[in-house]
């Protein structure tokens, strides 16, 4: 009879050990290869959704600066600022200060929120100056007024003076607590106030041709 070789306690336990020690790794290493596809795709599918949004905006002709205002309808906010030191009209006299009633005073005002650090009011300031000069707008009885919005008041006068100074009334700003009451997101925003008092339609960003056209004058001549 053969006799059996003894088998040594080391040798026994090393093949699950071996055993137990491989299969975590497995786990280990397989995990990240099965999430490895999802990283992948996933920003090609936050691209493509975006540009399914933006797709949707160009196709709708949405303009993307009419954001909505929960003010409009609304009476305009009591607003009093000061006048813009320095800031004169044509023939010397000072441009009075933004005063604005709830009740309004009869006439329609477009009041205009800008800043002299603000690089679209330069953009749309010239669009301003011809609204000024338009005579359909003059007939219309429209006053065009400015809010110089958190601006220090030698820099906004340095700006209008640069630029041409389109309002008939400029009210400084300077904390920003007048903005605050007309829900003004940023620099520069615009306003319709109707004769009544009422915000009847607003932009949000600078104005544009196209803006003036579909949303501003329809909007005046609802107002009258």
């Amino acid at each position: 009879m053969s006799e059996a070789t003894p088998t040594s306690p080391d040798a026994s336990n090393a093949a699950p050990n071996a055993a137990s020690g491989a299969a975590p790794e497995a786990r280990a290493t397989a995990a990240p290869r099965r999430r490895r596809p999802l990283l992948v795709a996933l920003p090609l599918v936050v691209f493509g959704g975006l540009a399914a949004l933006f797709l949707t905006q160009l196709v709708s002709g949405h303009d993307p600066a009419a954001l909505p205002s929960a003010l409009i309808g609304q009476q305009a906010p009591a607003t009093t600022l000061p006048p813009l030191a320095g800031l004169r009209t044509p023939d010397g006299q000072p441009v009075p200060g933004l005063t604005v009633s709830p009740q309004g005073d009869g006439a329609p005002r477009l009041v205009n929120v800008f800043a002299s650090w603000c690089a679209p009011c330069r953009e749309e300031h010239p669009l301003l100056l011809a609204l000024a000069r338009d005579p359909a707008v003059q007939a219309a009885g429209l006053r065009i007024e400015g809010l110089n919005y958190k601006d220090k008041p030698a820099q906004a006068l340095a700006f209008l003076s640069a630029l041409g100074n389109p309002y008939v009334h400029v009210g400084a700003d300077e904390r920003g607590a007048a903005a605050i009451d007309w829900g003004v997101y940023g620099v520069p925003e615009t306003f319709l106030v109707a004769g009544d008092g009422r915000i009847v339609w607003k932009q949000t960003g600078p104005l544009t041709e196209r803006a003036i056209r579909e949303g501003l004058l329809p909007a005046l001549a609802g107002a009258r």
